[in-house]
C-alpha cells in the first residue's frame, strides 16, 4: 500500500507556529480555541493580518516548527507496515524548501530522502491512501482520502476524518 502524508498541520504544527509568532510580534495571547474555524490570519484585527501571511516567508519559519503529537511514532509503525511518501506542497514559499528537507532529517529520519515529495499541485500523486489537512488536496485523490483535523478545517464535511496521529494508527495499523 502506497501511503501520502501531508506535512503542514499534520506532522509539523505550523498552524501553533504562526499564533506563537503573532503573540510575540504583537505581545497578544490569541489561542487555537480564538481561531477555530478558520486560518490565524483571519482571527486577527484586519491591520494585522497581513503580518501572519508573511510569517511562512521569514527564513527559519518551517525549519523550527513543533511535530503533531504522537506523528513520530505511529508513522514510524506506518512505515514499517507500508511504502510511506511525504508529500507537502513546498513550492509556494522559498525557504521552505530546504526548510522541510532539514525539518524531516531531524524529526523523521527514517522517511529516506527518495520518500519526499516536495511539490507545487499534489493532484499528481497516485497511490492508496493520502492524510492531508486541506479538502482541495483531498477531493482530488484516488484513493482513501483522511482530513487530519486543524482548526481552519473544524467546520468541513465529506471526507473521512482523523482528529490525531493515535487514530491514524487505528485507521491503518
Amino acid at each position: 500500500m502506497i501511503l501520502f502524508v501531508d506535512m503542514d498541520e499534520v506532522i509539523a504544527d505550523t498552524y501553533g507556529a504562526h499564533i506563537v509568532q503573532y503573540n510575540t510580534d504583537f505581545k497578544e495571547n490569541l489561542s487555537r480555541q480564538q481561531c477555530m474555524g478558520g486560518e490565524v490570519w483571519q482571527s486577527v484585527p484586519e491591520e494585522r493580518q497581513e503580518s501572519v501571511r508573511k510569517h511562512a516567508w521569514q527564513p527559519g519559519f518551517f525549519r523550527t516548527l513543533e511535530p503533531i503529537k504522537d506523528s513520530q511514532s505511529v508513522l514510524a509503525e506506518l512505515a514499517d507496515k507500508y511504502e510511506v511518501y511525504i508529500a507537502s506542497a513546498a513550492m509556494q514559499f522559498p525557504n521552505s524548501l530546504q526548510e522541510k528537507s532539514d525539518w524531516l532529517d531531524e524529526y523523521f529520519p527514517f522517511i529516506h530522502w527518495k520518500n519526499r515529495i516536495l511539490c507545487g499541485d499534489k493532484h499528481i500523486l497516485k497511490g492508496d491512501v493520502l492524510i492531508d489537512d486541506r479538502a482541495y488536496n483531498l477531493e482530488h485523490f484516488d484513493g482513501r482520502s483522511i482530513m487530519f483535523t486543524s482548526p481552519h478545517n473544524v467546520n468541513q464535511n465529506g471526507f473521512e476524518r482523523a482528529d490525531s496521529w493515535q487514530q491514524i494508527g487505528a485507521k491503518l495499523l
